[in-house]
C-alpha cells in the first residue's frame, strides 16, 4: 500500500468540510494548508492536532496529541494511520428558512393562543472550525454542503419558536401588529439563535423575517381582531359609557320584540355577551330589573358621589345636586358621617368645605323631632 507523500486539499471551494481519501501516512510528508483553512488530525472519532494556514513536515513534534494517543514511533519514514479532515472557514448567506407547520404563540396583549406561520433567509459562516468538525465528525457523515446547510437549517428552525416567543413578550408585541415589528424581532432572534449555535462553531448572520402572518379565517385570529376592538372600544370611550352604551343596545333590541320570553332572552343575551372576563359583572347587576321594565329608564350615573352614614348604615351613593333635599328632609343633618373622594376617613358633613355652606340656609332639626 503506498505512502502518502503530500497531503493537500482537493475538494471544491464552496465546500465546508473535505476529508483527504487516504489514512496511509508517514513521518517526512508534507502537510499543505491553503488560505482561510484548517486540517486536523482525527482518530477514533476524536478530532486532535490543527494545522492552520501554511506548509508543514510531518513527524511526531507537530502532532503531539494523535501521538499520545497511538505513540508513533519517532524518527525516518515511519507509517502511521489516521484522517485529515479540512475545514474551510467560508460563510454562507443564501439559506432560506420556513416553518414546515404553523407555531402556536399567545398573544401577549390578549392572551389568545393562535397560529402562526413565518419564513426568512439566514446566513451562517464557520468561526471554531473545532467545534464545527467535532459536530460534524459525529453527525451521520455529513460531508457535502448541501446536507450540512439542511442539518443547520432544522437547528434555526427548532430555534425560532422559543426565540420568536421570548422576543413578543418581552417587547408586548401583539401578533396583530408583529408584521411591523419584523425588523425588531429579526434582530432579537438572531442574537437569541446564536447562542444555541456558538456550540457548533457557527455565527448565524443576517437572519431577518421575510413574512409573519396569521390564517385570516383560522377561529382563533378572528376571536384576537374582536379582543382588540372590544379594548379599543373601551379605551376610547371609557367603561361607565360603554355600560349605558351596551344597555341602551339591548333595551333598543327588546324594544322591538313582543312578550315578556323575548325580554328574559335579551337579559341571558346581555349577561352572557357582556361577561367577557368579568369586567362588567359588578356594573350590570341591576340590569334584570331595566329589561324587566320596557319603560325603565337606566340610572343616570353619579359623579363625585357622596356616602352618608344614614341609620348605622352605609347610604347609596349620591349627587352634590341631591344634597340639599336630604338636608330638608333631615335625613341628612351637619353631624351626619360622611366620606367623598380626597378624604382619608368619615367626617361630620359640617367638617366638609363644599357641603358645610348647605347648613347655613337651613333650620336645625326640630327639637325632640
Amino acid at each position: 500500500m503506498a505512502l502518502i507523500d503530500v497531503v493537500k486539499y482537493n475538494g471544491n471551494h464552496t465546500d465546508f468540510v473535505w476529508k483527504f481519501p487516504t489514512e496511509d501516512l508517514r513521518f517526512g510528508s508534507q502537510l499543505i494548508v491553503n488560505n482561510a483553512q484548517s486540517a486536523f488530525f482525527v482518530k477514533n472519532g476524536q478530532v486532535l492536532d490543527e494545522f492552520t494556514e501554511g506548509r508543514y513536515t510531518l513527524k511526531s513534534g507537530n502532532i503531539p496529541l494523535l501521538n499520545r494517543l497511538i505513540n508513533l514511533p519517532f524518527g525516518g519514514n515511519s507509517p502511521f494511520a489516521a484522517e485529515v479532515w479540512y475545514v474551510n472557514r467560508i460563510t454562507k448567506l443564501d439559506n432560506r428558512w420556513g416553518t414546515v407547520q404553523s407555531i402556536n404563540l399567545e398573544d401577549p396583549l390578549y392572551n389568545i393562543v393562535v397560529p402562526v406561520r413565518a419564513f426568512g433567509q439566514y446566513g451562517f459562516r464557520i468561526v471554531d472550525t473545532r467545534a464545527f468538525l467535532t459536530t460534524i465528525v459525529g453527525t451521520a457523515k455529513l460531508f457535502n454542503s448541501l446536507q450540512i446547510t439542511e442539518y443547520f437549517t432544522g437547528k434555526v428552525l427548532s430555534s425560532i419558536t422559543t426565540a420568536l416567543s421570548k422576543a413578543i413578550v418581552k417587547d408586548k408585541i401583539s401578533l396583530l401588529q408583529v408584521g411591523a415589528y419584523q425588523d425588531v424581532l429579526s434582530e432579537y432572534c438572531e442574537k437569541e439563535i446564536n447562542k444555541e449555535f456558538i456550540k457548533y462553531g457557527i455565527e448565524i448572520v443576517n437572519f431577518f423575517f421575510v413574512s409573519i402572518n396569521i390564517p385570516d379565517t383560522d377561529p382563533s385570529f378572528i376571536k384576537l381582531k374582536e379582543a382588540k376592538e372590544f379594548a379599543m372600544r373601551i379605551n376610547v370611550i371609557g367603561k361607565d359609557m360603554y355600560q349605558m352604551d351596551r344597555t341602551f343596545d339591548v333595551l333598543e333590541i327588546t324594544a322591538g320584540n313582543e312578550g315578556a320570553g323575548s325580554f328574559t332572552s335579551a337579559g341571558l343575551g346581555l349577561g352572557a355577551g357582556l361577561g367577557m372576563g368579568g369586567v362588567f359583572k359588578n356594573q350590570f347587576s341591576g340590569l334584570s330589573g331595566v329589561l324587566s321594565d320596557p319603560q325603565a329608564v337606566p340610572p343616570t350615573p353619579v359623579s363625585n358621589p357622596i356616602y352618608f352614614v344614614i341609620d348605622g348604615k352605609q347610604s347609596d351613593p349620591y349627587n352634590p345636586e341631591m344634597i340639599p333635599d336630604l338636608i330638608s328632609n333631615n335625613k341628612v343633618t351637619e353631624n351626619t358621617l360622611t366620606w367623598m373622594k380626597g378624604l382619608s376617613g368619615w367626617l361630620p358633613a359640617k367638617d366638609i368645605d363644599t357641603l358645610k355652606g348647605l347648613f347655613e340656609h337651613t333650620p336645625p332639626p326640630i327639637p325632640g323631632a
